[in-house]
């Protein structure tokens, strides 16, 4: 049995618990503060240096931060849940996530992993149809919260690379830093760790992602092409209350303006150079049936196959909501609270994975791409390390999915946990090999 294979063998059972630990405990960007806890303490353990905090990343490089009122909320629970003070103060007001470092003393190459730990705002399912989180007790107890993405997965296969790391870190040249980042839904977390400069100097970098098509458990794709640039919009329309039936001419209806901007955005014209998605995700507006609304909230998206198509449907998309305000003679606030960029991956991947993955009793097949045809805010450090002569990749991990990501039912094969560190423990070890000492 070979050195990697062993190692898999033997942590499995921590992967998977691991994985459920998160699951249960699911916690909405920038308010992870029991996750990053829980996974700090773990890498300490290691011998693994923590940076957290402020020191992780570039606080007014955050997007989408939640109200303060929410996060004081959220860090009374994160105490009462166990969270050490001396932790919980380096994290307040949204500041979640951590870098971890590691350092071998031999000369090699930087290599830099990253790991998303946020969940979505979802009501996980309570039902036998959702079967493994059901009948194994670790549904969330976070109600209205859910990891309905796989990074409860993904946080585990961190934990399992850093396990890797410190058990082999005799036969590994070079120096590692691992990126357990916050709020990815919505594209507000990876550029404030990139400002942050984790990415400087990188030789290597990896991420990945479980699942993202119905697949063969076993199955990694070892690059990702088609990443859409993205932006995400918070809207306010602020008119005038009035009675519905006795003076309706007196009032500013911010809720039809709300409606109109949603209908309107479904109308920007496609873009003759690339795929372009907009999508109006969710409204609230409103006191009574009788009452004219003088508030609306509205929550939508743009998507661009390129950065410059997404530009264009992001300057269209706020044209038509600043109009429609105009329409209804309303007051519009408009927040842009996330953004993606375009990437490529680098193709040396693909025979770097297919040489390793033949060694592999985990891995039974590896394909060169798969399109995501979806926002992922890594290509921002995908774009920093190669821009800096570095380079990167975003492998995906098969596994069957009896229902897609952001589904209330959403789950995964708890095998991909072993696929995903065997593929990155093998290429660690393969690229920490080359001793070539890399200067900074």
């Amino acid at each position: 049995m070979s050195t990697v294979e062993h190692f898999i063998h033997e942590i499995s059972p921590a992967l998977a618990a691991f994985r459920r630990t998160f699951h249960q405990n699911p916690e909405l960007g920038f308010t992870e503060y029991v996750t990053s806890y829980l996974i700090g303490k773990e890498l300490i353990n290691l011998g693994f240096t923590i940076h957290l905090g402020k020191d992780a990343l570039e606080s007014s490089e955050r997007m989408g931060v939640p109200t303060p009122e929410y996060l004081l909320l959220q860090e009374e629970r994160a105490m009462g849940e166990g969270v050490e003070k001396s932790w919980l103060d380096k994290m307040k007001g949204g500041h979640t996530g951590l870098a971890a470092t590691f350092d071998t003393g031999k000369p090699g190459p930087h290599m830099a992993f990253r790991f998303d730990i946020d969940a979505l705002p979802i009501k996980e399912a309570n039902d036998p149809d959702h079967h493994l989180p059901m009948r194994e007790g670790f549904r969330s107890q976070n109600e209205g919260i859910m990891h309905a993405c796989g990074h409860d997965g993904h946080a585990a296969i961190g934990l399992g690379v850093a396990n890797f790391l410190s058990a082999y870190k005799d036969q590994l040249s070079g120096r590692f830093t691992l990126l357990f980042q916050p709020a990815e839904e919505g594209g507000r977390g990876a550029k404030a760790m990139v400002k942050k400069g984790w990415l400087e100097h990188v030789d290597y970098f990896a991420s990945g992602h479980i699942g993202i098509r119905d697949t063969r458990l076993g199955r990694v794709y070892a690059t990702t092409h088609s990443f859409l640039a993205s932006s995400k919009i918070n809207v306010t329309y602020k008119g005038k209350a009035a009675h519905a039936g006795l003076e309706p001419e007196k009032g500013k209806n911010a809720l039809l303006a709300a409606a109109a901007a949603s209908l309107h955005l479904y109308n920007i014209p496609r873009h003759s150079e690339g795929a372009t998605r907009v999508n109006v995700g969710k409204l609230q507006g409103g006191g009574g049936r009788n009452i004219i609304a003088d508030e609306a909230h509205l929550e939508m998206e743009t998507r661009g196959e390129t950065t410059a198509i997404n530009q264009y449907m992001l300057k269209e998309a706020l044209r038509i909501l600043q109009a429609s305000g105009d329409l209804y003679d309303v007051e519009t606030g408009i927040d842009v609270v996330g953004k993606t960029v375009e990437a490529a991956c680098n193709p040396e991947w693909i025979q770097w994975l297919k040489e390793v993955g033949e060694e592999s009793p985990f891995i039974s097949e590896i394909l060169d791409d798969i399109p995501l045809k979806a926002s992922e805010d890594v290509t921002y450090m995908i774009n920093e390390v190669q821009n800096q002569g570095g380079s990167a990749t975003f492998m995906v991990f098969g596994t069957s999915l009896e229902n897609g990501h952001h589904h209330h039912q959403f789950d995964f094969e708890e095998g991909v946990l072993k696929v995903a560190v065997d593929a990155f423990a093998r290429l660690i070890l393969k690229l920490s090999r080359q001793k070539e000492e890399v200067t900074s």
